[in-house]
């Protein structure tokens, strides 16, 4: 198993946007930083305009390898398509005049091709062939760009797993204290959802990588010529992409609301963590806290306390990203061969840019986390023994049946309720109990620390089904 080092001076690190965390030389596999700015660039303007152009020449080297153009107006129209010939003020100001994205930028790119080969620019195409294609570039990207922000994380969860995969502490269900655990059990849990997002993801990109697209205006391939499936699939290759989808898909959009609902799942997960974190270092829990910045305030009117901020704010990403992924996903649901669904594609940009700020927030906190050992010992002890009697209930078994040992510790502990005897006073008190467990054999079965199962070697599996997966990831 590997260790996360934090290496990295609090400046470095806020400098990066990221925890200080470095890998071991032996595992060849450091994490990358997180940034605000990656997701952002790929949704630009300008890197939406780089995209067009690269599915632009993609199309003239199929369509001239597939005899529909002349070689040399495809070469002419490669060597143009690069985004230094299509300034965004120019094809802003052809907007102006011509009111259509794509016709503007063609124009502007037609001035960098003679005459006879900007003839056969877009030739047969239709604008949502190109941005549709364009787009399915911008999402693989983007899932790229997820994929190495969750695996940046997976080694942080997998840092503070490993230090505590031992340290007990009490596990809740319905509110309520219920058996013990370790807090390397709790970290594995998000361990594992962490890593099932990241196979979401390579899910994803596999049909992403199905879905270029160039079938023409109603998706029959007219004015494509007879060659046109040929090109297509010519021109998904020329973009690293895979053999397209056969059917037009244009109109269903069901990629990308899956982009955007996995976004979703992803930003809920998220906001679950954050809101374990938030209550776990609530002031009667108190088993962590989220550390501030030393110059940071935590309530103008109230110097004792220290609020809790990322874990908050993760909360709220995975209130406003499912909702913006439903407005993509209600896409779907779409009129005849094709609507206009470009409006509807601004979700998926800030979305996007949503999800990575919550990724950010989810690595700062992770790396802010400063646990309390004690306070967990102390809270394990808060039920005064009562939450090891399903281990007293299996060492009765022994001497009675299941269910008569079952029905002696339930009466005993709703008779504690009133007296508000321990559980050691509760067993000393029982003749059914002391006749068959002595008070050393008592004794031995009170300590929450020695009575969490294999939640450390569980931990330890978790950890190891990450780190064999990590060797198969997909890389930005």
């Amino acid at each position: 198993m590997i260790t996360v080092l934090r290496t990295l001076t609090a400046a470095a690190a806020a400098a990066l946007l990221l925890p200080g965390l470095s890998a071991p030389a032996a595992a060849q596999d450091a994490p990358r930083p997180l940034s605000t700015l990656e997701i952002a660039a790929i949704f630009s303007a300008d890197q939406l305009n780089a995209r067009v152009l690269l599915v632009e020449a993609a199309l003239a080297r199929a369509q001239a390898e597939e005899g529909v153009i002349p070689q040399v107006a495809a070469e002419a129209i490669v060597r143009a398509a690069v985004p230094a010939n299509i300034p965004l003020a120019e094809i802003e100001a052809e907007n102006a005049v011509v009111r259509h994205r794509m016709v503007a930028l063609l124009n502007v790119l037609r001035r960098s091709i003679d005459e006879e080969s900007a003839s056969y620019l877009h030739y047969g195409a239709t604008t949502v062939d190109i941005y549709d294609t364009a787009l399915m570039l911008q999402l693989r990207d983007a899932v790229l760009a997820l994929i190495g922000d969750l695996r940046t994380i997976e080694l942080q969860l997998i840092a503070v797993a490993e230090e505590h995969r031992a340290t007990p502490m009490i596990g809740r269900t319905l509110g309520q204290h219920a058996l013990p655990i370790t807090f390397g059990k709790k970290m594995s849990v998000w361990i594992g959802e962490n890593r099932r997002h990241i196979d979401r993801l390579h899910d994803l990109l596999a049909r992403i990588e199905r879905s270029a697209i160039m079938k023409g205006a109603v998706g029959s391939y007219l004015g494509l010529g007879p060659r046109a499936m040929a090109v297509e699939t010519r021109l998904a290759g020329h973009l690293g992409f895979e053999a397209p989808y056969e059917d037009d898909w244009h109109s269903a959009r069901d990629v990308i609301a899956e982009y955007a609902m996995v976004c979703g799942l992803i930003s809920r997960s998220w906001s679950r963590f954050g809101q374990e974190v938030f209550l776990l270092q609530s002031t009667d829990i108190g088993e962590l806290v989220e550390r501030r910045p030393a110059e940071a305030v935590g309530s103008s009117a109230m110097p004792h306390k220290s609020n809790p901020s990322l874990s908050e704010a993760l909360i709220h990403r995975g209130r406003v990203i499912p909702r913006q992924a439903e407005i993509v996903a209600d896409d779907v649901v779409n009129f005849f061969e094709r609507d206009n669904t470009s409006r509807p594609i601004t979700q998926v940009e800030e979305l996007s840019m949503e999800i990575e700020l919550q990724l950010r927030d989810a690595s700062r906190l992770i790396d802010r986390l400063e646990l309390f050992p004690a306070r967990m010992r102390a809270n394990l002890d808060r039920s005064q023994g009562w939450i090891l009697s399903q281990r007293v209930v299996f060492a009765l078994s022994d001497h009675m049946p299941r269910e008569q040992a079952e029905a002696l510790m339930r009466a005993l502990a709703d008779g504690s309720r009133e007296s508000g005897a321990s559980l050691s006073e509760a067993m000393a008190e029982s003749d059914a109990i002391t006749a068959v467990l002595s008070a050393e054999a008592r004794a031995s079965l009170l300590d929450p620390a020695s009575y969490v199962g294999l939640a450390a070697e569980q931990t330890d599996a978790v950890i190891a089904a990450a780190l064999r997966a990590r060797a198969s990831d997909r890389r930005p």
